[in-house]
């Protein structure tokens, strides 16, 4: 399929290159590198990544995903006082944080998140923190952990409608993504939960709808709803070009089902200026 009109944004990271130095001086890595996000040189220019601790490997294989898979490194253990400095140098009000799916760990990583959080909020602006975590195979001890890490903002995407995890996710659980957001937000009231799906896989839109109710009985705060973009050729094929009307209603209909902020657009992602949906919502 031909690539639309709308989406003809242009990739250009030679505006960027201070932030990128300054990545690769404190070793740490950005989810905006690493998925190779269409709004990489926008998010850059301005000074915003999402940072992804804990490497760059994958545990699993999701068919849309562009990070590497196979046998992480060891946990760093200073990633995290790395991260403070990131911040601090960037002055960074609004704090992104994701990372890989780390099965091999114990507790899939929450302990360095939790710790990630905590060593950002020492700073003296003190930057609000939205983390965007895997699901940790469900274990309630990491959730539970997180929860409680000082986050004010706390995501777990579902990426897809329930009829497609078979051929997307197929080492995810639709009805486990579910449960940790209703985990988290059971164990802190509090926090504001997020969550997010990617369109033109081949969802229908009554599916859509299906998966605005489910998050909702999940108590899930904000959505972020955007097009998926094939890395190459060889992950999951598009079945779909999404018209920008079409987000435009859908957006409408999540925020009738009682979603307090939505954010829906081609380009939208989880982490996509993230700050601006948090502070433009009802909370």
């Amino acid at each position: 399929m031909k690539k639309p009109l709308w989406l003809n944004k242009k990739i250009s990271l030679v505006a960027c290159r201070k932030l990128k130095g300054l990545l690769r001086e404190l070793d740490l890595h950005t989810v905006c590198e690493e998925s190779l996000c269409p709004n990489i040189s926008e998010c850059f220019h301005a000074k915003v990544a999402t940072f992804m601790i804990l490497g760059d490997i994958c545990t699993r294989n999701c068919r849309f995903c562009n990070l590497a898979t196979g046998a992480p490194a060891s946990v760093d253990y200073k990633e995290p006082q790395r991260l403070r400095l990131a911040v601090e140098k960037l002055s960074l009000r609004y704090v992104v944080l994701t990372s890989p799916t780390r099965d091999d760990l114990e507790d899939g990583g929450a302990g360095i998140f939790c710790a990630c959080v905590q060593e950002i909020k020492k700073l003296s602006f003190s930057p609000r923190v939205e983390i965007l975590i895997p699901d940790f195979m469900g274990k309630r001890k990491s959730i539970e952990k997180v929860a409680h890490s000082g986050a004010e903002v706390i995501a777990h995407n579902l990426e897809t409608v329930p009829s497609l995890y078979i051929k997307v996710r197929q080492q995810a659980l639709y009805k486990r993504s579910l449960e940790v957001l209703k985990l988290l937000k059971a164990e802190n009231p509090s926090i504001i939960t997020k969550s997010g799906l990617m369109l033109g896989l081949g969802e229908g839109q009554d599916e859509v709808f299906e998966v605005f109710a489910d998050l909702r009985k999940v108590s899930c705060d904000f959505l972020t709803l955007g097009q998926y973009l094939p890395p190459s050729s060889s992950h999951f094929p598009l079945k779909e070009y999404i018209l920008p009307e079409k987000f435009a209603f859908l957006e409408k209909k999540a925020l009738e089902y009682g979603f307090k902020a939505v954010k829906s657009s081609p380009y939208t992602r989880s982490s996509y200026f993230a700050s601006a949906l948090f502070e433009n919502s009802a909370v």
